[in-house]
């Protein structure tokens, strides 16, 4: 059942990433045949306008079928240097508008992480941490660079490049993602006559490899804490979700800079299933502590899912909207179509990438329910 209501919530996201294209290209003038929620065989369809809405048996998403499409294939198996199209088709419309109904979806991801952002900033929420005084581990094989640098128990860290540190929570979030990295951090030190000094070292963090996070050896210290974050009216949560949205966007981006520092490819890679199974505890540990907090688990998870749709949909690989976007610019700015067989022998060049990614996602799946079901035993 919990995959199950991951996988709905997941879904979800992909069919919001579906009505983006859907929009744009009724927008934009491209006839759309159909849009259906989930895939798979039709359970339910009705004809609306020139569309036929339906409603498929698997929940997987969704799709935007438009006009033109086919035609794609058509003009591969006759040997067409380019793709026929009336006015109402993608491939018949301006590429600039063709470029637009490509972006639209991703940007929706983008959309939907911004709109999420500013619910949760009205609702408010609160969170246990302790406080940025840390303390080290005097263990001498207990890996610490704070410690190396000259960081010492019971300093209190207030800043990490240049970003200020109110709790132990934005230490992680700092150093999680700069393993392996120099980085600043400044230090308020309680000196022995009760005078206080402010330092900053350089740090070279450590990298765990098979998480990707970055290590910066020292642990929070005191009585955990609860943090309120009041529930802000509409404008100023507006401005708030602007810039939280901003802030995973830039996470996320800096986030995938680990996939080149050596760490284990699988567990940084989820597939489909192990996404779902998250999104699904997430949702299930959220809901028991209380449907406000449920909620806000469940929109924070599905926010960082979004940003990692919007940013792989935009990657210029054929057969995600990146390639779309980037082929239609190309036409654009030669004012010609790239031949459909040379379109296609890239595609296949880029079906290879999205296959190896998608084995080493699955791969991962397996290793991480092998782990998970095995040590429950």
């Amino acid at each position: 059942m919990t995959i199950v209501t991951g996988l709905l919530i997941l879904s979800f996201l992909i069919f919001f990433h579906e009505l983006g294209h859907f929009i744009a290209a009724r927008l934009c003038g491209v006839k759309v045949e159909a849009f259906s929620i989930f895939m798979g065989p039709v359970l339910l369809h009705k004809k609306i306008g020139q569309t036929d809405y339906r409603l498929s048996l698997l929940p997987i998403g969704g799709y935007c079928q438009m006009k033109g499409e086919k035609e794609f294939t058509k003009a591969i198996e006759d040997g067409l240097a380019y793709v026929p199209g009336e006015k109402d088709s993608l491939y018949g419309t301006n590429p600039l508008k063709r470029a637009l109904i490509g972006f639209a979806g991703p940007f929706f991801n983008l959309l939907f992480t911004f709109i999420a952002c500013v619910i949760i900033a009205m609702m408010g929420y609160s969170y246990n941490t302790r406080s940025a005084t840390i303390k080290i581990p005097q263990d001498p094989n207990f890996a610490s660079p704070a410690r190396d640098a000259g960081i010492k128990s019971g300093d209190t860290i207030t800043k990490i490049q240049g970003k200020e540190i109110s709790d132990f929570s934005d230490i992680y979030e700092q150093v999680a993602l700069n393993g392996d990295e120099d980085i600043t951090v400044e230090v308020l030190r309680q000196n022995p006559d009760g005078s206080q000094e402010t330092l900053v070292f350089n740090v070279h963090t450590l990298i765990n490899k098979k998480e990707g996070n970055g290590i910066l050896g020292v642990m929070a210290s005191g009585e955990e804490i609860e943090k309120v974050i009041a529930p802000l009216p509409l404008f100023p949560a507006i401005k708030a979700g602007f810039a939280n949205t901003t802030n995973i966007l830039a996470m996320t981006i800096k986030g995938l800079g680990v996939l080149f520092k050596g760490v284990d490819i699988t567990n940084a890679v989820s597939g489909p299933a192990r996404i779902s199974s998250m999104l699904g505890e997430t949702a299930k540990e959220g809901f028991a502590a209380g449907i406000k907090t449920g909620w806000i688990v469940v929109l924070q998870f599905m926010s960082l899912i979004s940003v990692s749709l919007f940013i792989m949909n935009l990657l210029p690989i054929p057969i995600l909207d990146g390639g779309l976007i980037l082929f239609a610019f190309i036409q654009a700015v030669t004012k010609k179509q790239i031949p459909p067989r040379l379109q296609y022998k890239i595609q296949i060049a880029g079906f290879a990438v999205i296959i190896f990614l998608f084995i080493v996602g699955v791969g991962g799946d397996i290793k991480y329910f092998i782990e998970k079901f095995g040590s429950a035993k």
